[in-house]
């Protein structure tokens, strides 16, 4: 493990997080590194954009007409506001499905404003609210267009789930049939994935290089997706949403539970991968962004997110994060 963030406080250091990060192209050579690259993570949400790419290079997502915006949803971790809500049941609409169809689980939106409005509405969360809403239903959309029944299509050995599963290991070259799944938040397998793996694999993403036509072409098409729907990913104000609209095409990223971020450079052909060890989200973002600087340049969004300012209740600046290996 390296020192990843810290916590400042009055200009001292009150909190550090650990972890390890990894930057690689796409044959797997390392260019920039810290911990262990060799480390196996559960990459969790992060990993969303990989997992819908059967979605566009199967053709369902031409064949059932599914918008940009729902592509950009079937690649995000969203806040459950109703424009995410709204798209993910439009999704499904276009399968000739509804919410019930959704295995993912109801939990009320994360947005407080959504979650307030919608109970003051007197309405209730469903599975639309889920932050893998449209995951699922791109899953949905999969299995329908498919001509399989979506029942069950978070089982590891649902036709739709073994394609999903298959795309994920061609792009990260991980041999994940070899491994005994666990259940990810939203009841689909998860897998323990490299993090040298996951950087290698999502710089093909980025590029389309070592990738097959297909899945080359879907992936261009997903990542462009993203670009033109940011609020999509993780809604507004999310670290995820911001970049993107920060950067457009110009780079990818993706955050997933418990501490883990990873990401793709097209023009600079690269991928990253990064860990850490607490799960703090925010000494995540904050890692993320110095990487982002680091590869990319000077971006006055980056260089905010790089070294976010904390106030208190009162609004007065108490401290800072900042990344320890940049």
């Amino acid at each position: 493990m390296t020192l990843l963030t810290e916590i400042l406080r009055g200009g001292r250091v009150e909190s550090r997080h650990t972890g390890a990060f990894v930057v690689a192209d796409t044959a797997g050579h390392i260019v920039f590194s810290g911990g262990d690259p060799d480390r196996a993570v559960f990459p969790r949400s992060a990993i969303k954009a990989l997992q819908a790419l059967p979605l566009v290079a199967s053709g369902a997502a031409d064949k059932l007409g599914l918008s940009s915006a729902g592509l950009a949803l079937a690649c995000a971790s969203h806040v459950g506001a109703p424009v995410h809500s709204e798209t993910a049941a439009a999704m499904l609409e276009c399968a000739g499905r509804d919410r019930g169809c959704l295995e993912c689980g109801t939990h009320w939106p994360t947005s407080p404003s959504a979650a307030l409005a919608l109970a003051a509405s007197g309405g209730a969360p469903s599975a639309l609210h889920n932050n893998c809403s449209g995951k699922h239903a791109g899953f949905v959309c999969s299995a329908v267009a498919a001509g399989h029944d979506p029942a069950g299509y978070v089982r590891p050995d649902h036709p739709t789930m073994r394609a999903v599963t298959a795309a994920v290991g061609r792009v990260t070259g991980a041999e994940l049939e070899r491994q005994v799944p666990a259940v990810d938040g939203c009841s689909i397998p998860t897998y323990q994935i490299r993090l040298r793996d996951l950087a290698a694999g999502f710089a093909r993403f980025g590029t389309g290089h070592g990738l097959p036509g297909d899945l080359a072409a879907a992936a261009c098409r997903l990542r462009a997706s993203v670009a033109a729907n940011p609020v999509m990913v993780s809604g507004e104000g999310g670290f995820d949403t911001v970049v993107a609209e920060a950067l457009g095409d110009a780079a990818f990223v993706k955050v997933g539970a418990e501490g883990l971020y990873c990401g793709a450079l097209p023009v600079q052909g690269l991928g990253f991968a990064l860990k850490v060890d607490d799960g703090a989200i925010r000494a995540a973002e904050v890692a993320t962004a110095a990487l982002l600087l680091r590869f990319l340049g000077t971006h006055p969004v980056l260089e905010r997110l790089a070294a976010p300012l904390l106030e208190n209740w009162n609004g007065i600046a108490v401290g800072s994060m900042r990344a320890a290996f940049a």
